[in-house]
């Protein structure tokens, strides 16, 4: 048995008792985030998915996690058991969740080990305890907890977003416990999956584990900025 990741905070003391306007973004303080965040539970998928294009520029500029990037992943993290989560989008019949799920993803992607990894290179320090990075990292437990419930969701965009997200989680060591079970999934990414982006992260995460992958294809590498949607493919930007 592995032990049991702590709990989220309720989303609504997320937005109530942070002092956004105190934490840094790329483009001064987060003052405006609750209003984006609200946004997010409106029941139009339109307003949805542009408010979390928004906070995705608002905290993820230039895929690079800033004092505002925890508190709002925390908070997306506590909405994805929301009704308005699962609001299916225009013209896709695909569930607002996986939006969801891809953001947090393509966020803890940006904290993910071989992005830190390549970083500290020319960053010494980059990692220290206290940092703003080393912080978000430690949230990567409480994350996963909300993430993992989805994991055998019946919609495959919901259950594949979430897959990736774990996979990316679960490079925290208490998440270890969790790697055999990840590895089913990452393999069943590898088999249906057209997506490369996240191809790429379940055939990652089955080499860092020790896990045979089930074929031999070349792993490419990409540019720093290349993770599960982080172009925004058709999940975070218009047209809907």
């Amino acid at each position: 048995m592995h032990p049991r990741e702590p709990d989220l905070p309720p989303y609504q003391m997320v937005l109530s008792e942070t002092d956004w306007g105190s934490l840094e973004t790329p483009f001064g303080n987060g003052e405006d985030l609750p209003e984006v965040l609200a946004r997010l539970l409106t029941p139009d998928p339109r307003v949805q998915v542009n408010a979390l294009s928004e906070l995705r520029e608002m905290v993820g500029h230039q895929n690079t996690i800033h004092e505002a990037t925890a508190p709002a992943a925390l908070y997306v993290a506590g909405i994805l058991t929301h009704p308005a989560a699962t609001t299916p989008r225009p013209y896709r019949n695909v569930p607002i969740r996986a939006t969801l799920l891809n953001w947090l993803a393509s966020t803890a992607y940006d904290a993910s080990d071989e992005i830190v990894g390549r970083t500290e290179q020319y960053s010494p320090g980059f990692l220290a305890p206290g940092t703003i990075v080393a912080s978000f990292r430690d949230l990567r437990p409480m994350l996963y907890r909300a993430v993992s419930p989805f994991l055998r969701d019946s919609h495959e965009d919901v259950r594949e977003a979430a897959v990736v997200a774990g996979l990316i989680l679960a490079e925290h060591p208490a998440l270890a416990g969790h790697r055999d079970h990840l590895a089913v999934h990452a393999r069943a990414i590898l088999d249906t999956s057209g997506d490369d982006p996240n191809r790429r992260v379940a055939r990652r995460a089955l080499e860092a584990w020790g896990h045979d992958a089930p074929d031999s294809e070349p792993l490419l590498e990409e540019s720093w900025a290349w993770g599960p949607h982080s172009d925004g493919r058709s999940y975070l930007e218009p047209p809907f």
